[in-house]
């Protein structure tokens, strides 16, 4: 295949990434025939994650990335003679070495899309066997990168558009490959950038970052910068003394401030003053090292103000700790009045940026009218997923040979729903979403305008819609192995996920207790069930 060298593909997964009841049951269908038997799987959740009435899908790139880039190599079926029965006929393994995904198809919603229960997220056809081993690699690529992505956006929701919001969760992440998934699913979501350097690399997410505690308690105040002359911004100019210049300014903002000039902290003083003539131009204070008030503050704003004498304005302020809302307001106070008594317009609006454990309801707190907090930093909240750490997504088999399957159970949450399918969106006049529909992929689509008889989920009978819209949800992604289009680049399907949750209706929308959108069933597809249902009946 073409893609075979694609080292994203690779590093999406190894085909050995997977169950070992793949491959038992690949040996299975082998010596019984079945290997090339033509076959269908769909990759979808029962239940909407967070308790919320909506999912996004996502993990689509990495699935393409995977399966063009599938071939078991010699290494990898050695390992599998290893643990299959010994006396495994040879010729299975030859089989297994000459595997790729040339013959398989793949229909999709757009990564980015709206998903809901029941939905395929993926439809998966070919070869029984090969189809069979793609099982779990898919659903790991799925199901948390969906589940991420939904995290974000719920986030995003709560924050509003104007908060800029910093995904900064790898060191709490579960593992590098977790860490680089959560980055950049998090940016799909909603997220405005990530302090994860290797998803800036691989997939293009915009980078940020400030400094840490450690650079600043790094400092005793005794240092002496190699190179302390700092030229104007304008470039024209003599270079100035930054430190000294900062200690002119920290007695102006200590006697505005009510602070003794000792106050301050000296060892912070130096870190600001290193990271400012590293960064003139993207000079940024982390105010909470010792004392906020006492010395974060002085320290920052003599250093700010002795770059902005220079042509260059400060970039932003975090905070880790404390009552992040109240400082930030107590913060903002102080810029507006040194501005005014230093004649600095600019320092009025310096952004905030926060960090600290935020969660839903700390980042709600932080987004209400009259906050001052303008960047908000979130980890461990948006990559472990604290309120539900898994999707929970399935991938199960609706037709072999062109006949459908269906899993019969005691649970009936857990039955699945035969044969090939389509699925559509229905809209009303003003674009906003019904309901979605899955119908045999035989059935003429339905037409808007028309009416249209369905099944909602446990109804005694069927319900008439007539849509002003209808939009088939499932793109054919890969046909016999071939990339029918370009994917979308990350930064397109993230505005899909805006453009998608713009059409929700508020009742679905709102992240506790919501109304839950319906799945549907056609006529046809519901007859089938019941047919296949009276049939296991004894």
């Amino acid at each position: 295949m073409a893609a075979e060298q694609d080292p994203e593909g690779l590093a999406a997964a190894r085909p050995l990434l997977t169950d070992l009841y793949q491959a038992t049951m690949a040996l299975g269908y082998w010596r019984a025939g079945r290997a090339r038997d033509a076959a269908e799987f769909e990759l979808f959740f029962r239940r909407c994650p967070f308790g919320g009435a909506f999912a996004l899908a996502a993990g689509l790139r990495d699935c393409v990335r995977f399966l063009r880039a599938f071939r078991l190599r010699d290494a990898d079926v050695q390992f599998l003679a290893s643990v299959l029965p010994p006396d495994t006929d040879p010729a299975f393994f030859e089989h297994l070495r000459s595997l790729d995904c040339s013959e398989v198809t793949v229909r999709a919603l757009p990564e980015g899309s709206l998903a809901f229960p029941g939905v395929p997220l993926l439809q998966v056809s070919g070869p029984l066997l090969v189809v069979q081993l793609l099982e779990t690699p898919l659903l790991c690529l799925v199901s948390y990168a969906s589940l991420v992505a939904t995290n974000a956006a719920r986030l995003r929701l709560i924050a509003g558009p104007e908060k800029r919001l910093l995904e900064m969760g790898l060191r709490r992440a579960q593992g590098p490959d977790g860490g680089l998934t959560a980055s950049t699913y998090s940016y799909l979501g909603g997220f405005d950038s990530s302090s994860n350097v290797l998803a800036g690399q691989l997939r293009g997410v915009p980078v940020a970052g400030t400094l840490a505690h450690s650079f600043v308690t790094s400092f005793s105040g005794s240092e002496v910068p190699p190179d302390p002359m700092l030229a104007p911004a304008a470039g024209e100019g003599p270079g100035v003394d930054l430190a000294a210049k900062a200690q002119v300014w920290l007695e102006h903002v200590c006697a505005h401030l009510g602070l003794g000039v000792q106050e301050p902290h000296p060892g912070e003083r130096a870190a600001f003053v290193a990271y400012a003539l590293a960064f003139p131009r993207a000079f940024q204070g982390l105010l909470d090292s010792y004392s906020v008030r006492r010395s974060g503050l002085p320290n920052f704003l003599a250093v700010a103000l002795a770059l902005g004498e220079l042509g260059y304005r400060a970039v932003g302020v975090r905070l880790d700790s404390g009552d992040l809302l109240q400082q930030a307001q107590e913060i903002r106070k102080v810029f507006r009045a040194a501005a005014a008594q230093f004649q600095v317009p600019w320092l009025e609006s310096v952004p905030i940026a926060v960090s600290n454990n935020i969660d839903e309801e700390a980042l709600a707190r932080l987004a209400q009218e009259g906050s001052e907090v303008n960047v908000i930093g979130i980890g461990t909240s948006v990559v472990t997923c604290p309120q539900q750490p898994s999707l929970g997504c399935v991938y199960k088999l609706v037709a072999v040979g062109g006949q459908p399957r269906m899993k019969l159970t005691e649970d009936p949450e857990k039955q699945t729903l035969p044969g090939s399918k389509a699925a559509f969106r229905l809209l009303g006049s003003d674009g906003s979403l019904l309901m979605d529909v899955l119908q045999l992929a035989e059935e003429p689509a339905p037409q808007a305008g028309q009416e249209l008889r369905v099944w909602p989920p446990g109804a005694q009978e069927p319900c008439t819609v007539r849509p002003a819209q209808v939009e088939p949800l499932l793109w054919l992604c890969l046909q016999q192995g071939q990339l029918c289009e370009p994917l979308p680049s990350l930064a397109e399907s993230r505005a899909l996920v805006q453009l998608s949750l713009s059409q929700l209706s508020p009742e679905h929308r709102r992240l506790q207790s919501p109304a839950q959108y319906q799945v549907v069933l056609s006529e046809r597809l519901q007859a089938l069930v019941n047919s296949l249902h009276a049939r296991a009946s004894p």
